[in-house]
C-alpha cells in the first residue's frame, strides 16, 4: 500500500529523495544568507585589460604627477557668479571639506585654480575635478558617499555629479533596481508559460524551484570569487537570467520526457529511470557544450569577460546539477500527485497520435520543399544581418544611463557648456629612467619637437606641455606658472585636446594609434578614453580566432559524441553562425542606428556598438544555441536508431520536442527580455539580443532548416568513419540499426 501511495517508489527512495530535498534547503539557505550584500561588492568596471598600456598610463598620472583624469566632478551652478563673495566662500569651503577626506588623492576647482576652462562663459557654473586613492571598488564607494554629503544645496551653489565614478555609482543603484523590477515581472509570466505547458500548478512549480536553487547557488559563488578576484556587476544580472532560463530549460525536458513514459504504460520507478537515463543524458550533454562555450570567456583578459565566465559556468552547472538531483527527489515526494490543480485542463487539447501532430506535419511540409525552405529561411537570415556591416565599434560612457538619471543630465550639461577637455583628453606620459639606470629627463627642445609633431596628428586641437602649448605644429603660448604641473620626478607628460571627436567611438580610437605612431625621445606611454578603446579592441581581436576556435571545436567534438555523427555537428555549427549573424544585424540596428527607438527609447549611446558586446554575444548565445540543437537531435537520433528513416526521424523528433523547446525558448525569453525593463542600455542589449535570438533558433532554424537541410542531406547526415561507429550505428549505407527495446536500455 505504501508503494501504491507514492506512484511504485520504495521506502529507500522516499528516504534519500527526503534528504536530498532536505539537504538543498539547508544550502540554499547558507547560500542566500552568504549572498546577502552582493551588489555592493561587485565591479561596474572591467572593460579595459588591467595590464593594458592606457591603464598604466593613468596609473603612473596618478601616482607620479597627481594628474590625470578626474575620477569625480562636481558641476556648481548659481543663478549669479561663481565668482561673487558668497559663491566663492561656498566653492572653496567644498574644495576644503573634499581635500580633507583621507581617500581624496586631489581635488582642482575653479575657486582654487581660476582657469577658463573650469567655468563657463556666463560665469554661472564653474567645476570641481576629483581623484581618488585606491583601486575601483575603494573609488566607487568613496564617489558614492561624496554624491549623497555634497551634491544638492550648498550655501548659493547647487551642486551635481558627473565623470566615471558617479556613473558607476548610478550604474549600481539602476543595475540593482533593474533586476528586482525584472524579475518582478518575469516570474509571473513564466508560471503562466508553465502552467499552460505542464498543465498543473504543482508541476509548473517545479522549473521554479530548480531556477531559485540555481541561481542561489551562483550567487553564493561570486560572492566567494569577488573576495579573491574582480567581478563584474553585469555577471550577477546576466547569470541570474541565464541560470533561471536554463534550469527551466532542463526541467521541461524532464518532466515531459517523465510524463510520456508513464503515459506509455512505465511505472513511475521505472519511468523516472528511463528519464534519468534518456533526458538526462540530454541535460548533461546540453549542460557540457554551454558551459565550453562559455568557458572560453576566460581567454579574454578582461574581467567583466571573465566574470561571466565564472558565474555562467556555475550557473550551468548548478541549472543540470539541481534539474538532476532535486528535480527526481521532488518527483519522488509528490508521486501521483504531480497533475494536481489542472487549471487549464477544459482549454487542453485531447492526446493525439505523433503522425497527426502539427509539429509532425510542419516537419512534413517542410521536407517536400526542402530546397525552396532552404532558400527562404537563408535569404531572411541574410537579410537580418545585413546591418552588421554599417557597425562602428566603440565604448559606453555615461550614455549607458538613462537621459532621466541625475548624472547623466549633468554629463549632458558638461557637454554642452563645457566641451569634453577633462573628460576626453589623451595623456602622454614620458617616465623617467629607473633608479641606477643611464638616461635623463627630456630636454626642453627635444620636447618642444615632440609636441609639435603631436599637434599636427589630425583630430588634436591643442597639446598642453610644460614648454608650452601647441596647436597646428607651432607653439602658440609659451610656458607659464602653470606648465609646471607637467614635470616631476616621476618624468613628463603632455595633455593632448581632441578636435571635437568622440574618444570612445572609432575616430578616438584612431587618434590614440596616431599618438603612439609619433617616434618618441624615450619610452612612451598614452592613455585616455581612446586608448583604453584602442587597448580593448587589440586584445579583442587578438584573442577572438582562438576563442571562436575553441567553442567549435568543444561543440563538435560533444556534439560528434552524442550523434555519433560528422555531418550533422557540421550543420548544427553552420546553422548557429547564420543565427548569430542574424542576431548581431539586429542589434546593430536596433542599438547603433536607432530603430525600434519609438518601443525601447533612445539606445544608441553615441551611435557605436560596445566592442566587448560581440564576443559576449558569441559565448553565450552559441551555447544557447546548441542546447536547442541537442534537445531536438537527442529525439531525432533516438527515432532513427529505433529503426526509421531520416524523414520519418526527423518529423517524429521535432513533434516530439518542438512544442518542447518552443516553450522552453519561450520561457527564456521571456526572462531575459525582462532585463530590456532595466533603465541601462547595456542590460537592454543583452536581454533583447538573447530573447532574440533563442526564438529566432526555435523558429526559423530548429522548425525549419534543421528538417530542410537534413531533408537534403538525407543519407549522408549519418555517415561516420569506421572507426568512430558503435554496435548500434547505422551503417554508412545509410541502414538504420534498430536499437534495443527501451525497457531494455
Amino acid at each position: 500500500m505504501r508503494q501504491e501511495a507514492f506512484g511504485g517508489f520504495d521506502r529507500r527512495s522516499l528516504r534519500r529523495a527526503r534528504l536530498v530535498v532536505a539537504l538543498t534547503c539547508l544550502l540554499g539557505i547558507l547560500a542566500c544568507w552568504y549572498a546577502l550584500g552582493l551588489a555592493r561588492l561587485l565591479s561596474p568596471g572591467g572593460w579595459t585589460p588591467p595590464s593594458a598600456e592606457s591603464v598604466r598610463a593613468e596609473a603612473l598620472l596618478a601616482s607620479e604627477f597627481h594628474a590625470g583624469p578626474p575620477q569625480l566632478i562636481l558641476l556648481a551652478t548659481t543663478p549669479d557668479s561663481v565668482d561673487a563673495p558668497q559663491a566663492t566662500t561656498a566653492g572653496r569651503d567644498l574644495a576644503r571639506r573634499l581635500a580633507e577626506d583621507h581617500r581624496v588623492a586631489w581635488v582642482n576647482s575653479y575657486w582654487q585654480h581660476p582657469l577658463p576652462s573650469l567655468r563657463t562663459e556666463d560665469r554661472r557654473s564653474a567645476l570641481v575635478l576629483i581623484r581618488f586613492r585606491g583601486g575601483e571598488r575603494a573609488t566607487r564607494d568613496a564617489a558614492g558617499d561624496i554624491i549623497d554629503r555634497f551634491t544638492g544645496t550648498t550655501g548659493p551653489l547647487r551642486v551635481s555629479a558627473s565623470g566615471a565614478a558617479a556613473v558607476m555609482d548610478e550604474t549600481e543603484k539602476l543595475s540593482e533596481k533593474g533586476m528586482r523590477f525584472a524579475e518582478s515581472v518575469a516570474v509571473p509570466l513564466v508560471l503562466l508559460i508553465l502552467l499552460w505547458v505542464l498543465g498543473s500548478v504543482t508541476a509548473a512549480l517545479l522549473p521554479v524551484v530548480v531556477g531559485v536553487v540555481a541561481v542561489a547557488a551562483t550567487t553564493a559563488v561570486l560572492r566567494l570569487l569577488s573576495t579573491v578576484t574582480e567581478v563584474s556587476l553585469f555577471a550577477l544580472n546576466i547569470t541570474t537570467a541565464l541560470g533561471f532560463g536554463l534550469a527551466v530549460d532542463f526541467s521541461l525536458l524532464l518532466v515531459s520526457r517523465y510524463r510520456e513514459e508513464l503515459a506509455g504504460g512505465a511505472g513511475a520507478d521505472r519511468a523516472l529511470r528511463r528519464t534519468l537515463r534518456g533526458a538526462g543524458r540530454t541535460v548533461v550533454f546540453s549542460a557540457a557544450t554551454i558551459a565550453a562555450s562559455l568557458c572560453a570567456l576566460l581567454l579574454f583578459p578582461l574581467p567583466l569577460l571573465r566574470s561571466l565566465a565564472y558565474g555562467g559556468v556555475t550557473v550551468v552547472c548548478a541549472s543540470a546539477a539541481g534539474a538532476l538531483t532535486v528535480l527526481p527527489a521532488l518527483l519522488i515526494l509528490l508521486g501521483d500527485r504531480l497533475d494536481r490543480w489542472d487549471v487549464f485542463a477544459g482549454l487542453r487539447r485531447p492526446h493525439r497520435a505523433v503522425s497527426s501532430g502539427a509539429w509532425f506535419r510542419l516537419a512534413r511540409a517542410v521536407m517536400r520543399r526542402p530546397v525552396l525552405v532552404t532558400v527562404g529561411a537563408l535569404a531572411l537570415l541574410v537579410l537580418l544581418a545585413a546591418p552588421v556591416t554599417h557597425v562602428r565599434f566603440g565604448m559606453y560612457d555615461d550614455r549607458i544611463l538613462p537621459p532621466s538619471s541625475p548624472v547623466a543630465e549633468t554629463s549632458q550639461r558638461l557637454r554642452a557648456d563645457f566641451g569634453s577637455e577633462w573628460v576626453d583628453a589623451a595623456s602622454v606620459v614620458l617616465p623617467a629612467p629607473a633608479a641606477g639606470r643611464p638616461g635623463a629627463a627630456v630636454p626642453d627642445p627635444v620636447l618642444d619637437t615632440y609636441a609639435r609633431r603631436l599637434a599636427l596628428i589630425p583630430g588634436v586641437r591643442r597639446v598642453d606641455a610644460r614648454t608650452g602649448t601647441y596647436r597646428d605644429g607651432r607653439r602658440s603660448v609659451a610656458p607659464d606658472a602653470s606648465s609646471a604641473r607637467f614635470a616631476g620626478p616621476g618624468g613628463t607628460w603632455l595633455s593632448v585636446i581632441p578636435e571635437g571627436t568622440d574618444p570612445l567611438s572609432p575616430q578616438g580610437s584612431r587618434l590614440a594609434a596616431g599618438l603612439r605612431a609619433v617616434p618618441a625621445p624615450g619610452p612612451v606611454l598614452v592613455g585616455g578614453p581612446g586608448a583604453r578603446l584602442a587597448d580593448t579592441e587589440h586584445v579583442l581581436a587578438g584573442r577572438l580566432p582562438l576563442v571562436v576556435g575553441v567553442t567549435v571545436s568543444a561543440a563538435f567534438a560533444l556534439l560528434l559524441a552524442f550523434t555519433r555523427s560528422v555531418l550533422i555537428p557540421v550543420k548544427a555549427l553552420l546553422l548557429n553562425a547564420l543565427g548569430l549573424a542574424a542576431t548581431s544585424g539586429v542589434l546593430v540596428a536596433v542599438f547603433q542606428q536607432g530603430h525600434l527607438a519609438p518601443l525601447l527609447g533612445d539606445v544608441t549611446a553615441g551611435g557605436i556598438t560596445d566592442v566587448v558586446v560581440p564576443s559576449l554575444m558569441f559565448c553565450v548565445t552559441f551555447g544557447l544555441s546548441m542546447d536547442y540543437e541537442v534537445f531536438l537531435l537527442s529525439r531525432i537520433v533516438e527515432e532513427h536508431r529505433r529503426g526509421s528513416d531520416t524523414a520519418t526521424a526527423v518529423a517524429v523528433g521535432l513533434q516530439r520536442t518542438g512544442r518542447l523547446f518552443t516553450s522552453a525558448a519561450l520561457v527564456f525569453a521571456t526572462v531575459t527580455a525582462a532585463l530590456a525593463l532595466s533603465s541601462l542600455v547595456l542590460l537592454k542589449l543583452i536581454g533583447v539580443g538573447l530573447a532574440f535570438a533563442v526564438l529566432l533558433d526555435c523558429t526559423v532554424i530548429r522548425a525549419l532548416l534543421v528538417p530542410a537541410v537534413m531533408r537534403l542531406a538525407g543519407r549522408a547526415n549519418w555517415w561516420m568513419p569506421r572507426f568512430g561507429r558503435g554496435k548500434d550505428h547505422p551503417v554508412s549505407s545509410g541502414t538504420p540499426v534498430p536499437a534495443a527495446p527501451m525497457e531494455d536500455r
